[in-house]
């Protein structure tokens, strides 16, 4: 199996991967978590044109180490820069209202090119893998500034085997489809009809119909709503937190919300829902 970022090969039609002696092989997609940009590919090629990569741990990762990326900026392939680990729990957000927290910031050189390649301690171990670099437009795929990150193998450790298993990560949904900051938590503007959250007695607007002359209108009143402000005594006060917090939860799972009501503060258990059911390859891989 190949790991690479999902953002490298989104969309892709046609995947080729060149191992380090030139040979390249057609890949195909096994399956992808698209919220923590990791995508499993496979290829067929003899076992002895494969060298897998010696995994470490991004536990016990300290500020000051040095560290080596290693990828193909700007097509310049097998090219190594060295660092050291800038900052620890940093957060990324990779896709709309999905942070992927851990992130491990560093200083060595990365480039468009650099994104799924590894990141390694001084013994060669596997501790992360580039993502992205910072800009000043912010965390983006652009060209270096000194500044970039990489997801921690810990967390990739933890995704990958249910990506190879299922096609993709199975996690616990709390039927709440739509949301809205406020100074409080996240207010409920949408929930799914006869989800786990509305099974749970959680409430959304108010909607009340009004006759107009020959005309029956709907008034929505979001400050009925209840107002989510913690999930298992974890804040939150984000759409990101709200699915950061969920995160690693799974279909059948209890989780405690914390909530405002009228005023008032409520607890109510939610059992998560969820599909288990694992993704079938297609023609060889699953589309991405």
């Amino acid at each position: 199996h190949i790991l690479t970022n999902y953002h490298v090969v989104e969309g892709a039609r046609e995947i080729e991967v060149t191992l380090f002696n030139e040979k390249s092989y057609a890949a195909t997609p096994v399956g992808a978590d698209p919220v923590n940009d990791i995508a499993v590919l496979k290829i067929d090629a003899p076992v002895e044109d494969l060298i897998p990569v010696t995994f470490g741990t991004s536990e016990n990762l300290k500020v000051g180490m040095r560290c080596f990326a290693l990828g193909n900026p700007f097509g310049l392939d097998r090219t190594m820069s060295q660092g050291i680990i800038s900052s620890l729990n940093r957060s990324l957000e990779v896709k709309e209202n999905w942070t992927i927290k851990s992130i491990i910031q560093i200083d060595a050189a990365v480039n468009p090119g650099n994104s799924g390649g590894p990141l390694l301690d001084s013994q060669g171990r596997m501790i992360g893998m580039n993502v992205a670099i910072a800009t000043r437009l912010g965390a983006q795929f652009g060209q270096s500034a000194g500044i970039g990150f990489a997801i921690p193998v810990d967390l990739i450790k933890r995704v990958v085997p249910e990506v190879i298993q299922h096609g993709r990560v199975i996690r616990g949904d709390l039927g709440v489809t739509h949301v809205s900051e406020t100074e409080n938590g996240l207010r409920v503007i949408q929930m799914e009809p006869g989800g786990p959250a509305e099974r749970a007695g959680l409430k959304g607007p108010e909607v009340r119909k009004r006759r107009r002359g020959p005309f029956v209108v709907q008034e929505v009143d979001r400050s009925k709503a209840d107002i989510i402000v913690a999930i298992d005594n974890q804040p939150i006060t984000s759409a990101s937190e709200f699915h950061s917090t969920l995160e690693g939860k799974r279909p059948g799972d209890t989780v405690q919300l914390t909530i405002i009501r009228d005023g008032n503060t409520v607890n109510i258990p939610v059992v998560l829902g969820g599909d288990e059911t694992p993704q079938q390859p297609r023609e060889g891989g699953l589309p991405l």
